[in-house]
């Protein structure tokens, strides 16, 4: 089974591949292929997305049709986000996608993002006893859960996302609803964690010589901020390797990790490896059974 996870700065498929009986599987990971496609530009600052991204995003849409009919996909889910949520053509090019490929989109909103990264495995992995701040930055937006007893008892999506940073098109304002959100809702809750997830704070972990599944200290987290931040941008694609779409917008996301983390009171984060597309798998495979 496979599944397409449309983001605002790149696009990923993931197809896995279910092993053992339906009450005892595992998942292994056949493929994951990320495309550059950063959409999220034009649909935050233009309000819609150019023909020439289109194009391209149509190009590796067939690309992913191809490469799953050669791994002989059964079964495949393909979601997207603010991107295509907020493009005033987004919906007209997923019916595009739908006519040429085949792959039907289902444009979710921050907190069916959430349930879905939630579904499954990653429950089962969290400690009941715990509350949590479950924080999802992506390039138009910022989804936050909070989680006590296992379940999101309230979730909220900001308009601050690392595209929208670069340029200059969130506020003070948009920050200062993030923090009085995020201290109302865990003002009551003791010992609270945080999760993070998206590909920033993955790469943020694995920068910090991490292994999972230890989580991420504050005072870590607070270090290589830091240090990101005092680089250029042509010091952090060439020192630390990073990806030229990942060099410009770690900085911003660090800085929206980071906050969460100080106005929720909590001192660690995990960094699981689960993410939209795995929680789509599980999804599928729930459904399937």
């Amino acid at each position: 089974m496979a599944a397409i996870d449309i983001g605002s700065n790149a696009i990923r498929l993931l197809i896995c591949s279910v092993i053992g009986n339906p009450k005892d599987h595992n998942y292994k990971k056949v493929a994951l292929i990320r495309l550059p496609i950063r959409m999220g530009k034009e649909a935050f600052v233009e309000g819609n997305i150019s023909k020439e991204t289109q194009e391209r995003f149509l190009d590796g849409m067939k690309a992913y049709s191809y490469l799953m009919k050669v791994h002989n996909v059964e079964s495949f889910k393909a979601c997207a986000t603010s991107a295509m949520r907020e493009a005033t053509n987004g919906s007209s090019i997923a019916e595009r996608v739908r006519e040429e490929t085949g792959i039907d989109i289902e444009i979710i909103d921050g907190k069916r993002e959430a349930e879905i990264i939630f579904n499954g495995h990653f429950r089962e992995n969290i400690d009941e006893d715990s509350n949590y701040v479950y924080v999802d930055v992506g390039g138009g937006s910022t989804e936050i859960s909070i989680l006590s007893n296992s379940e999101i008892y309230d979730a909220k999506s900001f308009n601050l996302g690392t595209l929208r940073l670069l340029n200059g098109l969130s506020s003070d304002a948009d920050w200062k609803e993030m923090k009085s959100w995020i201290k109302e809702k865990t003002s009551h809750l003791n010992h609270v964690e945080m999760i993070g997830s998206g590909g920033n704070i993955n790469k943020i972990y694995k920068l910090t010589d991490k292994k999972y599944p230890r989580p991420l200290l504050y005072h870590e987290l607070k270090i290589t901020r830091q240090s990101l931040s005092k680089m250029s941008y042509e010091e952090r694609m060439q020192n630390l390797r990073l990806n030229p779409d990942r060099a410009d917008v770690i900085v911003p996301a660090s800085d929206i990790y980071f906050n969460a983390m100080k106005w929720s009171d909590s001192s660690i984060m995990h960094v699981p490896k689960i993410g939209l597309a795995d929680g789509m798998i599980i999804m599928q495979n729930e459904i399937n059974e």
